[in-house]
């Protein structure tokens, strides 16, 4: 048997981030997921999924 067909191969490094400057939350200013060149209303991840949930029992 072929040992070669058994290794693992190493795993991939995951990608490097493209880093700052990241747009600021327009609610609680810290720093988003998107970056400065974003257009519109940035929301960070909190205030996205607080907005949500205040739109969806607004009925």
């Amino acid at each position: 048997m072929d040992d070669a067909y058994c290794e693992t191969p190493a795993p991939d490094r995951a990608p490097v981030d493209a880093g700052p400057p990241y747009a600021e939350c327009v609610l609680c200013r810290k720093p988003t997921e998107y970056p400065e060149s974003t257009k519109g209303n940035t929301l960070c991840p909190v205030c996205a999924w607080q907005e949500a949930a205040r739109t969806a029992c607004s009925g």
